[in-house]
């Protein structure tokens, strides 16, 4: 069975997808981008303030299934520029700094809004 997961402290989607999927004892992230939820823009700053905003994103929607990063199984990274990794690794490895989850990073040519960075987030639901 499929549970559709939303919550107002987090980006409302902007296109036809949901926040979170619940199924089979996971909750599955969509990419979050560095939108901050009460305006819907694109936070101010460079790399790192999208990267702990997309941050605080995700762990708003795990929250709403009563979960944390610890929960987190899985994640993907895509950035704009492959030089920008170095930081947010430093910025990631903080939120997920006890037994990290499996990873993939790659770059890509763009991502919505032009933003820099986008995290996609599979949780074990406890």
């Amino acid at each position: 069975m499929k549970k559709t997961i939303t919550t107002e402290q987090a980006p409302q989607a902007i296109g036809p997808y949901a926040q979170a999927i619940e199924a089979g004892g996971f909750l599955f992230l969509s990419g979050q981008i560095p939108l901050v939820a009460t305006t819907g823009e694109i936070v101010e700053g460079g790399i790192v303030e999208q990267t702990k905003q997309v941050l605080k994103n995700i762990e708003a929607v795990l929250a709403a299934k009563n979960l944390t990063f610890a929960d987190v199984v899985k994640t993907t990274i895509f950035l704009v520029d492959m030089n920008d990794f170095t930081i947010v690794n430093e910025i990631y490895g903080q939120a997920f700094s006890l037994n990290p989850p499996a990873r993939s990073c790659v770059q890509v040519a763009r991502l919505p809004k032009d933003v820099k960075v986008e995290i996609e987030t599979i949780a074990l639901i406890k």
